[in-house]
């Protein structure tokens, strides 16, 4: 079966081994990120956590904070990803394929996948997945926050229709995963709002900076909350241009009692200085009560 290949590896994040593996200590010891590589124990018990997946010069250090979450919780049997379909693609997709980065292959779940292809969860179909960058861009964290463990590393792709019901997806999901005895962490791939005239969403022009950290943190509050349903009519009401509120929904439908951290938050005009087009990111926690 072939490969899936790297889509943005050269622009989202180095081509080059060794250049990527310098990006990436670069993002957790950025004044942005959590200032210090992963430690080697695995105490925690992180069930869940809400990235971001822009290109690492810009949410790189904001991914960092989560990714060490992960690096330092006990180490599942499988991660799965929740990507943001930004083509639109009419269906919830899944693939067998295993997937290409700079640093090596990352592999599928053969069973799971396979299981929600059976049950009719998602459809198999790599062709969304070739060119959609949201869950590849989260693969190489994984694999640094995963050293110790590659041979054991699986994951599972899942890309989900714009018009997918959540609640019944989350419900499904749930069930297949407790059926497979496997101890799965999710990881939902979402940026936050996106400001300015590259977004064509502009709601006010004053004060931006407090503005959009306001607008943020108003979705920020449900998911600390565990609130789905408060979380997604958030965004609809608000007409906040979260790309990834599906994902992060279903992330919080699925995951059980847990104390949820924000961990960091930030935008790209405080990397870039560009307050004219700006994109809001976050990362937060689950961990196991």
């Amino acid at each position: 079966m072939e490969l899936r290949q790297p889509a943005v590896a050269g622009a989202f994040y180095e081509k080059d081994f060794e250049r990527l593996e310098r990006q990436l200590k670069g993002c957790y010891v950025h004044k942005k990120g959590p200032g210090a590589l992963p430690i080697s124990k695995r105490e925690k018990r992180v069930s869940a956590i809400i990235t971001p997946h822009a290109g690492y010069q810009y949410s790189g250090p904001c991914a960092a904070w989560a990714y060490k979450e992960l690096a330092e919780s006990v180490f599942p049997d499988a991660y799965l990803i929740i990507g943001t379909n930004h083509s639109g693609y009419p269906s919830t997709t899944t693939a067998l394929n295993d997937w290409q980065t700079p640093l090596g292959v990352v592999r599928v779940d053969q069973e799971l996948a396979r299981s929600l292809i059976q049950s009719g969860i998602a459809q198999e179909d790599l062709g969304p997945h070739l060119h959609e960058h949201s869950i590849e861009v989260q693969l190489p964290f994984l694999q640094v926050s995963s050293a110790k463990n590659l041979d054991k590393l699986r994951f599972l792709p899942l890309m989900l229709a714009p018009d997918v019901s959540v609640k019944d997806l989350a419900l499904d999901l749930k069930e297949l995963l407790l059926d497979s005895g496997k101890r799965v962490t999710l990881i939902a791939s979402g940026d936050f709002t996106h400001y300015g005239p590259n977004y064509h969403y502009i709601p006010f022009s004053e004060h931006v900076p407090q503005k959009l950290h306001d607008l943020d943190m108003g979705a920020i509050r449900h998911i600390k909350e565990l609130n789905a349903e408060g979380f997604f009519d958030y965004v609809q009401d608000s007409g906040a241009t979260i790309c990834g509120h599906l994902p992060i929904t279903l992330l919080l439908e699925m995951v059980g009692k847990a104390t949820v951290q924000l961990l960091q938050y930030y935008t790209s005009a405080d990397i870039t200085g560009d307050w004219k087009n700006a994109v809001g990111y976050a990362a937060l926690s689950f961990e196991e009560k």
